[in-house]
């Protein structure tokens, strides 16, 4: 077979923790700041794509097609290499087989973390200073990060939750293909499903909502934006953080029980003596 099974997929997973355990601060930081970036490419790709398509293919298509170029985000991080956090967060089946340690992986989340962000604003800046959030696109980036940012918080941490598990499967079957067009199908369906199907993702958000507050400052974007007064006043760094922490412990419940969890109770036995 040219690809593994779920079994052998379990001990990958684990040897994968106990590398990243590993990292140096400095390479987490650098690594971290690329997944940020990649993802943002996504996110801004996306904007692109959907900023006028539904009035010409609705809004179905525009869902699926938002999320099917989304998902390079994701083939970047894993095919040209990168420390995602919410890839990571398989990172606790590592630790329950006692290949990597707890600390470890702490450490890991802090700076992989810390350096998404760093990442995710970088790429959001530079759109700025191109002058790309303006005019359909501008709109479109303040519409969705308002969207974004008016969700209540129970609703956020469980789209987050729900979005994390699809991610989380897509690094899993990732691991599982042993070729690069395997690995980009394996990427592909699970991240177009979950954009498509309005998930909530924590690294994307840092972008998407970052890009919408710089929108904000266009007076021309904001007339024709149109949004309702209370809409818009949540686009600033409050409705960033009511979004963002949420949508973080979402996503951390969605990948860590639905896919870390899940997948070491049924393979703890072929896990042991994987030190």
């Amino acid at each position: 077979m040219n690809f593994k099974t779920p079994a052998e997929l379990a001990k990958s997973g684990c040897a994968v923790a106990k590398a990243k355990c590993a990292w140096s601060v400095p390479q987490m930081l650098i690594m971290g700041i690329l997944a940020g970036a990649y993802i943002a490419f996504g996110g801004f790709l996306n904007t692109v794509v959907t900023q006028d398509l539904a009035k010409y293919a609705g809004v179905g298509v525009t869902k699926f097609l938002g999320g099917a170029v989304f998902s390079v985000g994701l083939m970047l991080v894993v095919i040209g290499g990168a420390e995602l956090f919410t890839g990571n967060c398989l990172m606790p089946m590592g630790v329950m087989a006692g290949c990597a340690t707890f600390s470890g992986m702490l450490r890991n989340w802090f700076w992989v973390y810390t350096a998404n962000l760093i990442g995710s604003l970088l790429v959001a800046l530079l759109v700025h200073l191109g002058g790309m959030d303006t005019g359909a696109v501008g709109v479109n980036a303040l519409k969705i990060a308002s969207a974004k940012m008016n969700l209540s918080m129970d609703q956020a941490f469980f789209r987050g939750i729900l979005c994390n598990w699809l991610v989380v499967m897509a690094v899993w079957m990732s691991m599982a293909a042993q070729d690069i067009v395997g690995k980009v199908f394996s990427i592909f369906f699970p991240i177009m499903a979950f954009v498509a199907s309005g998930f909530e993702h924590s690294i994307a958000n840092m972008y998407f909502m970052a890009l919408g507050i710089f929108a904000k400052g266009d007076a021309a974007v904001v007339a024709a934006a149109e949004l309702a007064p209370e809409k818009l006043a949540s686009v600033g760094l409050g409705g960033y953080l009511h979004n963002l922490i949420p949508v973080t412990l979402g996503n951390m419940v969605g990948g860590i029980l639905f896919v870390a969890v899940a997948y070491y109770l049924v393979f703890q036995k072929n896990l042991e003596n994987m030190e």
